[in-house]
């Protein structure tokens, strides 16, 4: 990418070619190195369990992002969670693109169908009847075809559908029309990815895939595809053998939370991905004794599953307002302009606070990644 007509510190963080103290901070930072150790591991572990990856975009929101996953990492297309997200990637070049969500406003049900005109394969959830023949209507009036998968609740009690008796229903409907396709179930608890003990993690995932398996069961003569899972539970997930792809996404930045969930070594020893994003922050105060004060607050770091982690012992952050980072510092080592870096509790939020990711290697910026979809959330 050109950078020529931006300036450091006003419109980017950094160059290229600059070391660590000269970025400009609050910033996102992804550390190169650790980022493709953790690519590498889920595309390993996708080849070794015989599972399409289809990551979810809506954590980095980056076509740089997505864009490696797929060229090194295994993946074969990508999720978003929103029209306008997805036309991002779809613009951007990204090929094959699953809405994993229900899109019902027919202006934005317009917006889907045009999508696949440039050569994109799209697709998207629906759990309403209605909904199928808005979303028919449209793609024979743009000439398009629409794949459709029916969302099915199997423990988040958001969308979708538990009745098999209107899962029938709708996949009769959706298989008599002429512009939409029926090719499989959504099926993501995301309420599980987050449960911190093991065994219990392990216990709901059990539960959940028995769901799964009596669904698949009921409607094997339409040789459904089963797409879903995240990154909290992800193993124990496809070794239900329930799951055709999966939909992980935070394995590729991890965050604080993911970070924190008890593991069973024996069992789970591919889930030891790292933290690769950072908020690379600075301290600008050291006025009270033991605690020093960093230029990154709510608006740099999402603090819906917590307060930010620092990577250095016994210093931690504890507090933060806007634009301002509370750092216990019991020792007083930090000094003015040292900088510190901090692992989001959640990465997903994080993220889309930001413009830009500076991407490191070595202590030294090797490139700029923009966040391509912020704030794309029609």
């Amino acid at each position: 990418m050109d950078f020529d007509d931006y300036e450091v510190g006003f419109n980017i963080p950094a160059k290229t070619g600059m070391k660590i103290n000269e970025i400009q901070t609050p910033c996102l930072v992804i550390d190169y190195n650790k980022f493709e150790n953790n690519i590498l591991k889920m595309k390993n572990f996708v080849v070794n369990n015989n599972v399409k990856l289809r990551p979810h975009a809506k954590m980095h929101k980056s076509f740089n992002v997505a864009n490696y996953q797929i060229k090194f990492g295994g993946a074969h297309g990508i999720c978003c969670q929103k029209v306008s997200e997805a036309e991002v990637f779809a613009r951007e070049g990204i090929k094959d693109i699953l809405i994993t969500n229900q899109i019902t406003d027919l202006f934005k049900i317009n917006r889907l169908t045009n999508i696949s005109k440039a050569d994109i394969k799209i697709a998207c959830c629906v759990d309403d009847e209605q909904n199928v023949i808005n979303i028919n209507n449209s793609a024979k009036e743009n000439k398009t075809s629409i794949d459709l998968f029916i969302e099915f609740d199997c423990g988040a009690n958001r969308c979708g559908l538990q009745s098999h008796r209107e899962i029938k229903n709708l996949i009769s409907l959706i298989n008599s029309l002429n512009f939409v396709k029926f090719v499989g179930f959504q099926a993501y608890n995301g309420s599980i990815q987050h449960i911190e003990d093991f065994v219990i993690r392990k216990e709901e995932v059990v539960k959940t895939c028995y769901k799964i398996k009596e669904l698949k069961n009921s409607f094997k003569e339409f040789f459904p595809i089963i797409t879903g899972v995240g990154t909290g539970c992800f193993d124990l997930e496809v070794s239900e053998n329930i799951y055709d792809e999966i939909q992980v996404g935070s394995y590729a930045f991890m965050d604080a939370h993911y970070s924190s969930l008890k593991h069973d070594n024996k069992i789970n020893n591919t889930n030891n991905f790292e933290n690769s994003l950072f908020i690379l922050s600075s301290v600008m105060s050291k006025a009270l004794d033991k605690h020093a004060v960093v230029d990154a607050g709510l608006k740099s770091i999402s603090v819906d599953s917590g307060l930010p982690k620092t990577n250095t012992n016994n210093i931690n952050y504890i507090k933060c307002s806007d634009e301002h980072g509370i750092i216990y510092d019991p020792e007083n080592t930090l000094k003015i302009n040292d900088k510190l870096y901090l692992i989001p509790g959640h990465c997903d939020p994080t993220c889309n606070l930001h413009d830009w990711y500076v991407v490191i290697k070595n202590e030294k910026v090797i490139d700029l990644w923009p966040v391509s979809a912020r704030g794309y959330s029609y």
